[in-house]
């Protein structure tokens, strides 16, 4: 379907795809094509050619709906090749494979030699890319390395830190609760020992549970049966001491609840994200997309440098546990339909309304 039928072709001064043309914006790259009557081109938005008039520009959602339309494309900025955004996204998708692979992960010199740039160089892209710098990476790979041999329980707690790629237990023992939030013994019990506050509220979006470990929010739940929430949560934290509402923890409840009614809020909280590297990449680019916006699965997928994963980022996307802390809510298909959220579909459409509008409270209720 044309993007024409979706997206007016024209725009205003106060129009956001015109304001990325003039800024240059790299962010919007590939979210968009603009073309020129004048000339019978397109381009990207971050194109450096002379603006041209808003007059002779048309809108276009793919790089296919402008050459149907007639427009060739932009000998300056090349639309139809790989934008530089993907092409470094997937520079450090290749880096990140190498140490996911890697028996005794890559020093910084290896992985930039390997990538044909310099140390600091590969170091700011990885960075720009991942939200994180490749040793801290490399650590969280290890650490879910060491999370699946614990859970596997097939082998002792000294034999799953040498596969995780530990040189010596000593060594590990340094990052333990860094990394599992808990002892190796207490993690391979399901938890055990380990504490868990939580908190059950009600919001326009219906019940809430919040839940804290001693690393951070762990849990932002959403639902109809306050019992269900907290069975959900139980069942990830079997072994745990999940301890109930305390006056301590009403004000941190309160911040979430004020984040979902109000987007604007900020809702700036220590969080305990747990997941694979995948999922870690995908939640992170997912906090990156602006209030008040949207991204495809496919968009997303090519951000982190995978562009044919946009299955599995959905999956990560429905594996998610932090509600708005991880705005799962504003991702979308590639036609802009809604597709699924682990909460319902209302809520993801309330949500976005709410963010797309004035940023004040909502009055959508929830069927």
């Amino acid at each position: 379907m044309s993007d024409i039928a979706q997206w007016p072709a024209t725009a205003t001064e106060s129009d956001w795809r015109w304001h990325a043309v003039i800024t240059r914006d790299g962010g919007c790259d590939g979210k968009f094509y603009y073309s020129v009557a004048t000339t019978g081109i397109y381009c990207r938005p971050t194109c450096a050619a002379r603006r041209p008039r808003l007059g002779n520009v048309r809108f276009h959602r793919t790089r296919e709906d402008a050459e149907r339309a007639g427009f060739r494309p932009c000998r300056r900025c090349k639309p139809e090749q790989a934008s530089l955004r993907e092409r470094q996204a997937a520079t450090v998708a290749e880096a990140c494979r190498r140490i996911e692979t890697a028996e005794e992960f890559p020093s910084l010199d290896e992985l930039a030699d390997a990538a044909g740039l310099s140390p600091h160089h590969f170091h700011r892209l990885f960075k720009s890319v991942t939200g994180t710098t490749p040793k801290a990476y490399a650590s969280a790979h290890r650490a879910h390395r060491l999370r699946e041999a614990l859970a596997r329980g097939e082998a002792s707690v000294t034999d799953a830190i040498y596969e995780a790629g530990f040189n010596s237990s000593g060594r590990f023992y340094e990052f333990a609760d860094h990394m599992l939030g808990m002892t190796p013994s207490a993690y391979r019990a399901g938890g055990a020992n380990a504490e868990v506050r939580f908190a059950v509220a009600e919001c326009s979006l219906g019940t809430i549970l919040v839940a804290r470990s001693t690393r951070g929010v762990c849990a932002i739940l959403l639902g109809d049966d306050p019992d269900a929430l907290v069975r959900d949560l139980r069942a990830r934290f079997p072994h745990a001491r999940l301890s109930g509402e305390e006056p301590a923890f009403a004000e941190l409840v309160a911040r979430v609840v004020a984040h979902v009614e109000m987007p604007s809020t900020s809702l700036d909280l220590p969080l305990d994200i747990r997941g694979t590297c995948f999922q870690q990449r995908v939640w992170q680019a997912l906090r990156q997309i602006p209030v008040g916006t949207t991204a495809t699965y496919g968009e997303i997928a090519r951000r982190i440098g995978a562009p044919k994963a946009a299955r599995a980022v959905a999956q990560a996307c429905a594996a998610n546990l932090l509600a708005v802390a991880v705005p799962c809510h504003r991702v979308v298909c590639s036609d802009g339909g809604l597709s699924g959220y682990r909460w319902g579909v209302p809520r993801k459409r309330t949500l976005q309304n709410r963010e797309g509008g004035a940023h004040g409270p909502a009055t959508e209720p929830i069927s």
